[in-house]
């Protein structure tokens, strides 16, 4: 009957659209209509012959499917019984058979689908979105099933193919003679198949019913397919996966990064490329900074601002970019450790615990009183104070690097009270990073779980500090037992080859950072702590080991800064310039006020001269608040506004910290005792 109903309709609002222009003919096209929608019309018969014509069909094609189905089963057990047929050819036969029938009966399922599909649409309101909706998302769940039903039966039809190729091989085999190359070819054949089949994952079948896992919709681009000039077919494409990319609806992409066959090496020449390119022009960039004043740091940043999707848009393999720059971060942190010795840690250990914990108190203090008076809520506003309070450690490493670390009679040095804080800081990222899955809990929690929340959070805290007092045990024992040894015996092993002592450092340094991680704490404290450890067996180990390592760090510290680059957009920067301008000097007067004042209530009373160099090291924001702001943006702590916000506002506290830095250098540090590397 709504069928019916929206036939007539239908009519009655089409029909009167082909004869606006003659208004006489308006009355019969509304008596038509009407009799169309009383069932007088000579259409409505001409609709009833259709549907039963149709039904007809589809009957006889169903009883038609049924007894082809019937000769199939008997065609199978027929060749399973033939004894004249080999193995390998009742097996390709009767996996045709078994392809043909899933072929017929995905086929039947299809057309019911359809049909109650249609059934749903039509018993459906069209002005309820939430409705609509849903129904889209069920087509939608059926059209991703019935692919990876038809991509499982393609792949099926490859197997019958190979199978039905290996059936042709064995029978022209069996009707020549084998020359003795051929029969070796053969056997290498027949290995090649095994080696194959014991390597090759079945990763999509074992993953697609596993909880959590979606089909979705990819678009895949070949490179192949991608080159005009090259007339690969169909086929050629499609055996060589080399380097396909798959974007998915949201615009995400992604490249290959494990092939179904492994013996054969490819490589990934967008990251070939893209590390090229960063290469070529960090160099003048490096170069334009270094001669208008600036650190290099900041010309690589430029660098990765102009090939980043802000710029040229030129860098394709951005997540690979960046996690071959945290290695510059990894490496950046030992050399800081090494130059940091167990005797200067330990000197300023209680400062370096108790600044880091009060600015960070009074840093979400402040957060929640501003998040108060502008109506934000709580979990967002400890989020961004949390994130504003961390400081850059590879940053302020570079100004400290060839800066005087002698200490005075009876003072501390700056150096090692400014480093103790950023360490600790970098441990109070990690406690933060384990806490936010909790902070997201408690962002949609009501007020009566509050307290569970809390309760977690402190049991986090817990384990943490556990975590960080087994680090320092370990630490204890590889110094007193394990670290004098090893390095003897790598630098006796390295006499005239430095690879070996490269290699075993680098694999102290990974060792270290394993340990920190599987303890849940940051792997940069691990880097840090590998320095430190190693710095204890003198000056001249130190010295050894900074000429060997400090090539791969300054390498990996440009890709590192360029992929912060990447992260720039200056369109954005240039429309809310004002405000950017207003909130980056808010919070970096706020973090320098702050830093003064704890380190005026810390700091001994002969060292007080040295908190104003501190405070502004201190006083920029962590470039690890990228890496923070997208967990919490994906995780709905903030939105998108606030996260541009937050990137914005690091780097043009980034951009700002040399001139701080300089100027408290200027007034605070005796002149011949000045080597500021910025």
């Amino acid at each position: 009957m709504k069928a019916t109903g929206f036939i007539s309709l239908w009519t009655l609002v089409s029909l009167p659209c082909g004869h606006l222009a003659n208004p006489a003919e308006h009355e019969d096209v509304v008596k038509h209509a009407i009799k169309l929608h009383r069932g007088k019309g000579a259409v409505i018969t001409q609709r009833k012959q259709w549907v039963l014509e149709s039904c007809r069909k589809l009957s006889g094609l169903l009883r038609q499917k049924n007894v082809v189905l019937n000769k199939l089963k008997s065609a199978i057990r027929a060749v399973e019984k033939d004894a004249g047929l080999s193995d390998e050819e009742k097996l390709f036969q009767v996996h045709t058979f078994e392809i043909f029938q899933k072929e017929l009966n995905e086929s039947e399922n299809s057309v019911f689908q359809a049909i109650h599909g249609l059934q749903r649409a039509l018993q459906g309101d069209y002005k309820d979105v939430v409705n609509m909706k849903e129904s889209s998302r069920q087509r939608l769940e059926a059209l991703r099933e019935a692919a990876i039903k038809e991509e499982m039966e393609y792949v099926e039809l490859l197997a019958a193919e190979k199978h039905q190729v290996e059936a042709l091989k064995n029978m022209q085999h069996q009707n020549k003679s084998l020359s003795i190359l051929d029969e070796i070819l053969e056997d290498v054949r027949k290995a090649a198949d095994r080696l194959e089949e014991e390597i090759e994952e079945h990763a999509f079948d074992d993953n697609k019913s596993v909880r959590g896992v979606n089909f979705e919709a990819v678009l895949r681009v070949e490179e192949d397919e991608a080159n005009s000039k090259r007339n690969a077919s169909k086929r050629e494409v499609e055996d060589d996966l080399g380097l396909s990319m798959l974007i998915d609806s949201q615009n995400n992409q992604y490249i290959l990064t494990k092939p179904r066959d492994s013996t054969i090496p490819r490589a990934d020449h967008h990251f070939i490329k893209d590390i090229v390119t960063i290469g070529m022009v960090s160099l003048p960039c490096g170069w334009l900074c270094t001669t208008i004043g600036l650190p290099t740091m900041f010309g690589y940043i430029i660098c990765g601002v102009l090939l980043g999707p802000s710029g040229l848009n030129s860098i394709k393999s951005i997540v690979q970019v960046e996690t071959l720059g945290e290695f510059g971060v990894f490496f950046t942190l030992f050399l800081v450790g090494l130059e940091f010795s167990p005797e200067r840690l330990r000197k300023v250990w209680k400062i370096s615990v108790q600044g880091p914990c009060y600015m960070t108190v009074l840093m979400i203090a402040f957060g929640l009183l501003w998040g108060h008076l502008l109506q934000i809520r709580p979990t967002q506003s400890v989020f961004i104070s949390t994130c504003l309070s961390l400081s850059s450690t590879p940053l302020v490493s570079r100004f400290l690097a060839g800066s005087v670390r002698g200490d005075k009679e009876g003072d501390i040095d700056y150096s090692s009270v400014l480093l103790g804080m950023l360490v600790m800081q970098d441990v109070q990222l990690g406690l933060f990073i384990a806490v936010m899955p909790t902070l997201i809990q408690a962002g949609a929690s009501t007020f009566s779980s509050i307290f569970k929340e809390i309760l977690r959070i402190l049991i986090l805290i817990g384990q943490i500090l556990f975590s960080l007092a087994a680090v320092f045990l370990i630490c204890l024992v590889i110094k007193t037992y394990l670290i004098g040894p090893y390095y003897r015996k790598l630098h006796a092993e390295s006499k005239g080859n430095k690879e070996i002592l490269i290699l075993g450092i680098t694999a102290f340094i990974f060792l270290m950072l394993t340990i920190t991680e599987l303890l849940d704490v940051s792997m940069e404290l691990g880097c840090f702590l590998a320095g430190a450890l190693i710095s204890s067996q003198g000056h001249m180990v130190t010295e050894e080991i900074m000429s060997c390592i400090e090539p791969i760090r300054d390498f990996l510290a440009i890709i590192f800064f360029a992929s912060i680059g990447l992260h720039v957009f200056p369109t954005f920067v240039i429309y809310e310039l004002t405000v950017l301008l207003f909130l980056t000097l808010s919070v970096v007067i706020m973090k320098f006020v702050l830093a003064v004042l704890v380190l005026s209530l810390i700091l001994p009373k002969t060292s007080q001269y040295i908190k104003w160099i501190v405070s502004a090291g201190l006083a920029q924001v962590s470039e690890f608040s990228f890496v923070l702001g997208s967990r919490a943006r994906r995780a709905g702590i903030i939105s998108r506004e606030v996260y541009l916000l937050i990137l914005s506002v690091t780097t043009l506290s980034l951009l700002l910290a040399p001139a701080l830095w300089r100027a408290a250098i200027m007034k605070c540090v005796p002149r011949p005792e000045r080597r500021s590397s910025t």
